[in-house]
């Protein structure tokens, strides 16, 4: 009796070992089917990036770093003009909080500031969302699995939700812009959109375009409607997810927004010289930097002091907007992106 349950308990043993080792060579065959595949749509993309983006001329730098030769001229990055990477955050929870890696939330609006502080000036270049680079990929623990070309907006889901989160997206626009370093960054929750507009008194926009009645009754387009409450938010970020490229024409509304805001704060610095360091106070718990407080004062006081933003102080990054397997993916122009870059940042020598 003894013998055969020793039989049959080596028997259940060789069948287990054989069904772990079918498991295994599955599993690999899985992996490395995956790999493969993740190898092959890897390049898909690259080449879709090469094909969709405008052809190339041999005079666009591909490096923007020390001196750039362009169309026979040589440039020098101006000393005076300081890039501030900014990006308004979706995401959960105070920006004073740190968090899982891959849950950091997503740079939904992107933009940077040119600030000239020799003639106390600023400028923006919007940068679109959708923008597809290659951005770093992380585990929950925040380990580096590699790059992958991706939306641009994803890499700061990619970091701590803090500095690591907004350090992802530098590198990841830096590296899609050849190489352009940045002198600053700053990130804020959307959350900051409402309070900053109540603490004004309410922006006053231009409804841009049609649709936008679905989110609230009063924006219709053409309306001139001062933004009270919840209001703020629902302008800047409303898109319809079923209409493709909502993402880029919802920036022609960021710009509204940007400039209404500085009105309405140059309204209230008449009445309250203090309000700009104030406004800062308010949202301080809502945004990381690593500007000190006097440069980011000193950021905000240029632009509450200039004569008034207007459209030729708005620069879009130029590309194509184009649907993808699943979302909308944006392709930058680098060849009409780069006249762009050096009027902003750049002194000719």
């Amino acid at each position: 009796m003894r013998a055969k349950k020793r039989r049959d308990a080596g028997k259940r043993l060789r069948i287990w070992r054989r069904t772990l080792a079918g498991a295994a060579v599955i599993l690999a065959a899985a992996v490395t089917v995956l790999t493969v595949y993740l190898y092959r749509q890897r390049t898909l993309t690259e080449k879709q990036i090469a094909g969709r983006s405008s052809p190339q001329s041999t005079q666009v730098p591909k490096d923007l770093t020390g001196t750039v030769e362009y169309n026979g001229k040589t440039y020098k990055r101006s000393s005076n003009v300081k890039a501030i990477l900014c990006m308004g955050v979706d995401r959960q929870g105070s920006m004073e909080e740190i968090v899982t890696h891959t849950m950091g939330g997503q740079a939904d609006g992107i933009f940077v500031i040119a600030q000239d502080t020799a003639r106390n000036t600023i400028r923006f270049l919007v940068v679109p969302r959708d923008t597809m680079t290659e951005i770093t990929l992380t585990d929950l623990s925040g380990n580096v699995l590699g790059k992958d070309i991706q939306h641009l907006n994803l890499a700061y889901a990619y970091g701590d939700g803090r500095e690591g989160s907004c350090q992802r997206v530098q590198e990841a626009l830096s590296q899609a812009l050849g190489g352009f370093e940045f002198d600053w960054y700053m990130a804020a929750d959307t959350e900051v959109i409402n309070l900053l507009n109540n603490r004004v008194g309410g922006v006053t926009v231009t409804i841009p375009s049609d649709g936008m009645e679905k989110k609230d009754p009063a924006f219709v387009k053409g309306a001139v409607v001062t933004l009270k409450g919840e209001q703020a938010e629902a302008f800047v970020r409303y898109r319809d997810i079923e209409e493709a490229h909502s993402a880029i024409y919802r920036l022609e509304r960021e710009k509204e927004f940007i400039m209404g805001f500085l009105r309405a704060v140059q309204e209230q610095s008449k009445k309250d010289s203090g309000i700009v360091g104030e406004l800062f106070e308010e949202i301080e718990s809502y945004m990381v930097t690593d500007m000190r407080k006097e440069e980011y004062l000193k950021m905000a006081m240029d632009a509450a002091g200039s004569a008034g933003l207007e459209d030729g102080d708005f620069y879009t990054v130029p590309g194509r907007s184009v649907m993808g397997q699943v979302y909308n993916e944006f392709y930058m122009d680098k060849e009409g992106l780069t006249p762009i870059l050096l009027e902003l940042f750049y002194r000719e020598v």
